[in-house]
């Protein structure tokens, strides 16, 4: 019997323990290929979920039948050997006839340096026209902004013939959050032919990244997010604000803002996580008054209908578009930290206990041993 392959996964033995442990990789299939991980980016909300122990799977139990949390019956334990969903891999073994050797493929299999990948995987070859490194977000995070503006689409321009754009053309929208979800958004919804894109957020680092993008910024801390879009948008009397906004921020206090910053029903998509529940959301003054509408918009599922024509191959070639529209912008300023893999554990750490701020951190597995 041969020898079985090892690779080196980043995962977390315990609470504030991050750490790269050994795992097998599975013998390679038909209709399969084997990659040598090349990047990975880290989703920081997803993964210090993680790390500090707060992600819902420690405490709940999802029941996929029902789509209800069961509270008591924990779905994950650490440690964790495995996290991440935003790989570029180099083909190093293939049994598929459409990925030789040496192709460069993005797919969603977490922080190991190397993995296979089988015909129930979604792989994304990577474009010879953009940065490689950018293929970070073509299978995952480029899909999930990508299906926040599918849900728009399919709300504001409902029909089985949508365009990705049908929804945001023309329309003002606020973007809450200037994390990678709410900067891709952004640009997803100017280069789609929104009217007036704003994106809101109380960091200065982010801040400084979304207009180094050439976005308009709002300063929460300084700034009254409402006041600015009810004085920015005026429609008519009584009829003023943002025609919709993407919600990326995982606090419930942005969202209770998103609605106040709203004309009359208008609608918020929501692409965020809230890991603390929603305490400062109130619902008995804008959202009830003003008649509104929360949409969530999660890459688990595409508006109701539209399955069959947009599957994820779909929404990573709208994410190759605005790689190739925007790509250079992007890997300049977006991609804040390129971190050695063996210094992750360290650099996760630093990002739990706020002592480091990054907007894109990518995980270079070329200095990995």
């Amino acid at each position: 019997m041969p020898e079985p392959i090892m690779c080196r996964s980043l995962g977390v033995a315990g609470p504030m323990q991050p750490g790269l442990f050994d795992l097998e990789v599975p013998e390679l299939e038909d209709g399969a290929v084997r990659v040598a991980t090349r990047w990975s980016g880290v989703s920081a909300g997803t993964e210090l979920a993680y790390v500090k122990g707060t992600d819902p799977g420690f405490t709940s139990f999802r029941d996929q039948d029902l789509g209800v949390f069961v509270s008591g019956r924990a779905s994950r334990a650490f440690p964790v050997r495995a996290m991440g969903y935003m790989e570029v891999g180099e083909v190093v073994e293939s049994r598929r006839d459409d990925m030789a050797i040496g192709m460069l493929v993005a797919a969603a299999y977490g922080h190991r340096s190397e993995h296979v990948l089988t015909t129930s995987d979604v792989v994304v070859p990577v474009p010879d026209d953009i940065d490689p490194l950018l293929g970070i977000y073509l299978a995952q995070m480029g899909p999930i902004c990508a299906n926040g503006l599918l849900h728009v689409a399919a709300e504001f321009a409902p029909g089985q013939e949508i365009r990705l754009g049908d929804g945001v053309r023309g329309r003002n929208v606020l973007v809450t959050g200037a994390g990678v979800v709410g900067l891709l958004s952004a640009l997803l919804a100017q280069l789609h032919g929104a009217t007036d894109v704003v994106i809101a957020d109380p960091d200065p680092q982010r801040l400084a990244v979304a207009e180094n993008l050439g976005l308009e910024t709002i300063d929460t801390t300084t700034t009254e997010v409402w006041h600015r879009c009810k004085d920015r948008w005026r429609h008519g009397p009584g009829d003023r604000g943002a025609d919709l906004v993407l919600q990326c921020r995982g606090k419930s206090v942005v969202l209770h803002e998103a609605l106040q910053c709203l004309r009359p029903q208008g609608t918020v998509f929501d692409l965020a996580f809230y890991q603390g529940g929603a305490p400062d959301l109130r619902l008995g003054e804008e959202f009830h008054h003003n008649g509104l509408t929360i949409r969530c918009a999660q890459i688990g599922r595409v508006p109701r209908g539209l399955a069959d024509a947009w599957d994820r191959q779909r929404l990573a070639a709208e994410t190759v578009a605005l790689l190739r529209a925007r790509g250079d912008n992007m890997r300049a300023h977006l991609v804040t930290d390129v971190v050695p893999v063996l210094e992750a554990p360290d650099a996760l750490v630093a990002l739990a206990r706020r002592e480091r701020s990054t907007t894109q951190m990518v995980l270079d597995f070329s200095l990995q041993s």
